[in-house]
């Protein structure tokens, strides 16, 4: 994942209501949840919800589908792993990527 990526993640969830609706549809897993039981089970009305689906879908954080009348949002967990690997790819490595293991014995997470 490239810098400009990571960021537009982090912009996408670094707001209340998008990160409710992240959380909610990771708890909802491969099946996902239509658009009015999003807004329903956290109470937002359907005009909000529609502007905060498309920001996250925007950022690649979610994915969506037609199922007969309702629309069927979805985490994306392939973003979500990319991103978790992006942010922790140089995990204890230390600052010169040099282990910090053999710095301090057990500093490494």
């Amino acid at each position: 994942m490239e810098n400009k990526k990571a960021i537009s993640v982090l912009a996408a969830l670094a707001q209340e209501t998008r990160l409710d609706i992240f959380r909610l549809l990771v708890r909802a897993g491969q099946e996902g949840m239509a658009a009015g039981a999003i807004g329903d089970a956290l109470g937002i009305p359907a005009a909000t919800l529609s502007f905060h689906l498309k920001e996250l879908k925007n950022a690649g954080t979610v994915r969506c589908h037609r199922e007969g009348r309702s629309l069927i949002y979805r985490a994306d967990f392939g973003t979500m792993t990319a991103f978790l690997s992006f942010l922790t790819e140089n995990c204890c490595q230390g600052v010169n990527g040099e282990s910090s293991r053999t710095k301090k014995r057990g500093a490494c997470c």
